[in-house]
């Protein structure tokens, strides 16, 4: 969609929303299109083509015709939106509603479900004015969605287009090419699952999409129908638990304090003995492909010993891991800008749908300074005015000054005193629902937040705003986010609410080592069921974070927090704080882990042909890099500095050593 094109589809927008009677196709030729070529085939295939576009956008383009004639008579036929029918139904919140719906909101941290939590948030917004409410002290869960996969499957599920993927089956330990018909993503175990229709086994199916070994492909010129009853979370409720099983491994001495706290001594059983300076250990486990993307990460530190299965899944990601590293290094280059945390790049497509935010969220927020308009729609002020630019010069086919938008922002100000129906925004997308009702039924787990009656009542109001593509959101099942160490988040909570000091004890398997700190809490936050808390670590001096179930004591130590810091800016936390001393890392991504960039917040990114990225990442602590390598297993791999790229490529060939090459 060019910009021409944004401006022309904009326009016949505004012609079909502003007349009552509707307009023939030889009016809108004439005085939307200005189209004089003569080519009436031609002419039929764009107009076709705009209503299409129209109707993805959420307007449902009429057509009228007088009695007794038939639509295929394009002289007696004639087109209009209504007013009503395509619009969001106004949302009345209280500022407690408010409070849960930003939470909800803001529970998916990236991806394509965060773009579209905003955008619903900016459509309620623009009916209900900006809520100014704050966030709760410690009730800031998030979701983490499993990569790329996440992406492309909700995609495909929203546009129900079938999907290709290869996948390892858990049964044969092979890799297969499946061709799914998507009917829903949810997580559970700890793990995502996509439920669908196997075409080639003709029945519903699971698959975890940690077992997806390839991206995958969206069929987008197949269609398919999914059942309209189907629930993924009463699907997956009916799933068994995979069984605990006991794992061998053999583990350096002295080395993984924190795996050793997971074990026991091996009983002996096992024929042979661990090499020399080494130790045998049982660990209990569930998922093979879990485990071993924990023991390849470890290196030549651990080396799994027993059952086959896992074994094999670690020599698998120790290899791919291995030839990523040896591969030839493509010719990529960076933009001078730093990088915008966008999941991916914008279209024109992007910008008319943010247009049409804009408008009633200017009517109903007049007078915003310009640079925090932008700063709501997530772009630059240049990107904002491109889009006033296209604004003011759209309307009516007359042309005359009452027929066009009137916005100013002359003194920074913005303002708008004619919208031309466009005051209200466009109902939700299936993908702006599923976001925000997911996240309200996530929400469920945290008993704070679900004790008080703003969480069912604007559930209860969505739902009706929503209408049918509220109904949808079933397809889509989120993590529980309530916190398994309550007893430490109590402690943490009240310690944030008293500005008192803390005593921690924590073990760090980055540094495989337990220590001693004094630290000031600042702020409690989620990734997944993961809980963190953000706090100033007088032994560190700056701030840190910190894993709750990485906690091995912690109380008040009778002192009061001593530095008048806050939590650091923004929502989410990062986990990653940023030092002037950090070490800049080029990585190359592969398309299945492009998501690690935002993961690790990248500042610079460049795109590479095979849909992968090249990406600078900031890393306080690069001794850990080469388990980051191996731990993802072919979808990562360090370019530059080219000692930490040499350091990991022999830590890797160390590992496979240790299983004979």
């Amino acid at each position: 969609m060019s910009a021409s094109r944004t401006e022309r589809l904009l326009n016949l927008l505004i012609a079909l929303l502003n007349t009552k009677y509707g307009l023939r196709r030889s009016e809108l030729r004439e005085k939307v299109y200005h189209d004089t070529s003569g080519n009436d085939v031609s002419f039929g295939r764009m107009f076709e083509r705009d209503k299409n576009e129209l109707r993805q956008f959420g307007f449902d383009v009429e057509t009228v015709t007088d009695l007794g004639w038939s639509e295929d008579d394009p002289a007696t036929t004639r087109y209009r939106i209504g007013k009503e029918s395509n619009r969001l139904p106004d949302v009345q919140l209280s500022p407690g509603e408010w409070t849960v719906l930003l939470l909800a909101s803001q529970l998916w941290e990236r991806a394509a479900l965060g773009t579209a939590a905003e955008n619903a948030l900016r459509k309620l917004q623009a009916s209900n004015g900006l809520a100014d409410v704050e966030l709760p002290v410690g009730v800031q869960p998030r979701i983490k969605p499993a990569g790329q996969a996440f992406d492309d499957l909700v995609a495909a599920m929203h546009a129900q287009h079938p999907v290709s993927f290869t996948y390892l089956a858990g049964t044969t330990g092979s890799e297969e090419k499946r061709t799914v018909e998507p009917w829903g993503l949810g997580s559970r175990f700890g793990q995502w699952y996509l439920a669908g229709y196997d075409r080639s086994r003709q029945a519903l199916r699971h698959f975890r999409l940690s077992r997806l070994t390839s991206a995958v492909s969206v069929l987008d010129t197949e269609k398919y129908s999914p059942p309209k009853d189907f629930n993924i979370r009463e699907d997956l409720d009916s799933l068994p638990e995979l069984p605990l099983r006991t794992a061998v491994v053999d583990v350096r001495t002295g080395r993984l304090l924190g795996l050793r706290q997971r074990g026991l001594p091996a009983d002996g059983k096992l024929k042979g003995q661990p090499d020399a300076g080494y130790e045998r250990l049982q660990l209990h486990f569930r998922d093979a492909e879990v485990l071993a993307e924990e023991l390849a990460s470890y290196g030549p530190d651990a080396m799994a010993v027993a059952p086959d299965e896992l074994v094999a899944a670690v020599r698998r990601r120790l290899h791919a891991a291995a030839d990523f590293c040896a591969a030839p290094v493509p010719a990529f280059e960076f933009a001078d800008a730093p990088r915008a945390r966008a999941a991916r790049k914008r279209t024109s497509e992007d910008q008319l749908k943010r247009m049409l935010q804009l408008v009633p969220f200017l009517v109903h927020n007049q007078g915003l300074h310009i640079q925090e308009v932008a700063g709501r729609f997530g772009i630059t002020r240049k990107e904002l005015e491109e889009d006033l630019q296209i604004l003011i010069c759209s309307g009516l086919p007359g042309g005359y000054p009452d027929d066009l938008l009137d916005i100013q922002w002359e003194d920074d100000h913005v303002y708008i005193t004619q919208d031309l129906d466009l005051k209200r925004p466009v109902r939700f997308t299936v993908e702006e629902a599923c976001a925000l009702l997911t996240g309200l039924e996530t929400l469920n787990g945290l008993p704070e937040i679900a004790e008080g009656g703003a969480l069912e009542s604007v559930t209860l109001k969505l739902m009706a705003a929503a209408g049918e593509e509220g109904l949808r959101a079933a397809t889509l099942a989120a993590p529980e986010v309530g916190p398994a160490e309550s007893a430490i988040v109590e402690v943490v909570r009240n310690a944030i609410g008293a500005r008192a000091q803390l005593h921690l004890v924590y073990l760090s398997p980055q540094r495989d080592k337990v220590s001693e700190r004094e630290v000031d809490p600042l702020r409690l936050y989620s990734l997944d069921s993961t809980w963190y808390f953000e706090a100033y670590c007088h032994s560190a001096q700056g701030l840190r974070n910190f894993r709750l179930d990485r906690v091995q004591e912690l109380h008040p130590n009778g002192k009061q927090a001593s530095t008048q810091l806050a939590p650091g800016e923004g929502f989410p936390a990062k986990l990653f704080t940023p030092n002037d001393d950090d070490t800049t890392v080029t990585v190359q991504l592969t398309r299945k882990g492009a998501g690690l960039a935002d993961d690790y917040y990248a500042e610079r990114t460049a795109e590479l042909p095979d849909g992968g990225l090249a990406a600078e990442i900031r890393f306080g602590n690069t001794a850990w890099l080469p388990m980051f390598v191996a731990q993802h297993g072919g979808a990562v791999r360090i370019l530059e500095p080219a000692e930490l790229a040499e350091s990991a490529q022999q830590w890797i060939e160390a590992s496979l050593a240790r299983y004979g090459g």
